[in-house]
């Protein structure tokens, strides 16, 4: 039995984690089982997740089989970008130069603060009371 050539890779952005394979195929696309227009609705989220694909050209060359789970949809799609990447410089070495010059290898560390005690929220007060 013949093994399936794959290429793994892991995005994280916020609280939102893709497990994302790329499989040599005709360009499919699914997340989470579904159609990628289909999960992915707004114009910016689907540009956000193919970004690493068309920076590279290697769109229809691969089959996109991610896993998607935790945080907001925009941040499951940069989560997937990420993923993507990844797996796209598994593939090719050379690929990693183009993609790192347009940021999409660094992991945006930036994710919510949390609250602290004795106030509302991160960085909200409770209303200050002279009298």
């Amino acid at each position: 039995m013949a093994e399936t050539v794959q290429y793994y890779g892991t995005g994280r952005r916020k609280a939102a984690i893709a497990r994302v394979f790329l499989r040599p195929g005709s360009g499919e696309f699914k997340v989470n089982g579904k159609a990628f227009e289909e999960y992915f609705v707004t114009p910016s989220q689907r540009v956000s997740a193919k970004q690493a694909l068309a920076s590279t050209e290697t769109g229809a060359s691969f089959n996109v089989l991610a896993r998607v789970n935790g945080g907001g949809v925009a941040g499951q799609a940069e989560a997937v970008r990420l993923g993507i990447t990844r797996a796209l410089m598994l593939f090719n070495v050379e690929l990693r130069k183009k993609l790192k010059a347009e940021g999409m290898v660094t992991r945006d560390p930036r994710a919510k603060e949390r609250k602290k005690y004795g106030q509302k929220g991160a960085r909200k007060r409770f209303q200050f009371s002279k009298r």
